[in-house]
């Protein structure tokens, strides 16, 4: 019976040192395969932490191109403002400079026409002058008595008549000069448009004459 139970200790210490390996080989086992776990685990979690920068890298050059936009449009509308105001300033300019010679044009003509008003002045003047001799003498009187008086006519005495002007008198346009009443038949254009005078002539017939150019004369009648 000793024997058995010597037997019987002996065969469960056997069993026992047989199973405490193969359960620590099994712990150890559990345990080398957990780390191998957790590498697998953490490598997905690395890649993405790995994967977001490259997803923000890549997004960055959107968002400042993005930001870009606004800036080129704001420069691009500030440089065609810039051009339209330099057009502007340009046709100002151009517009300025026009009118600036309009006016010395208008002003160079003016004094033209001044200077060749006065020499017809000046020759219509010596014309009188020479013709002076052509007229009645100061005092001399027509066939019906109408006084010639240097004080009433001649060059000096020179006026602008309009054909509706005077009075209509027996079928006739007359005007007043020199305390007369003096008409023709008809008129010449010329007589509307340029100053006139009036003279007696030494054959004591009366006589319109242009002021400006005294080549221009005509036959009139007196009241």
């Amino acid at each position: 019976m000793k024997v058995l139970g010597v037997i019987s200790t002996t065969a469960m210490f056997l069993l026992l040192g047989a199973t405490i390996p193969a359960f620590a080989q099994e712990e150890h086992h559990e345990e080398s395969a957990k780390p191998a776990a957790k590498q697998e685990q953490a490598k997905p979690q690395k890649q993405e932490q790995q994967a977001k920068p490259a997803k923000q890298e890549q997004a960055k050059p959107e968002k400042q191109q993005q930001q870009a936009k606004p800036q080129k449009q704001e420069q691009q509308a500030k440089s065609q403002e810039q051009n339209q105001k330099q057009t502007q300033q340009q046709a100002k300019g151009q517009q300025q400079q026009e009118k600036k010679q309009q006016q010395q044009q208008q002003t160079k003509t003016q004094q033209n026409q001044e200077k060749s008003q006065q020499r017809q002045e000046q020759q219509a003047n010596g014309h009188a002058q020479q013709s002076q001799a052509q007229y009645a003498r100061n005092g001399q009187k027509d066939s019906r008595g109408h006084e010639y008086n240097e004080s009433h006519f001649g060059p000096n005495h020179h006026a602008r008549f309009e054909s509706t002007g005077g009075r209509e008198y027996d079928g006739r346009r007359e005007y007043s000069y020199g305390g007369y009443w003096f008409y023709a038949g008809a008129y010449p254009p010329w007589f509307y448009q340029r100053d006139v005078y009036f003279v007696m002539g030494p054959d004591g017939l009366w006589y319109a004459v242009a002021y400006n150019d005294p080549s221009l004369t005509f036959q009139v009648n007196i009241e």
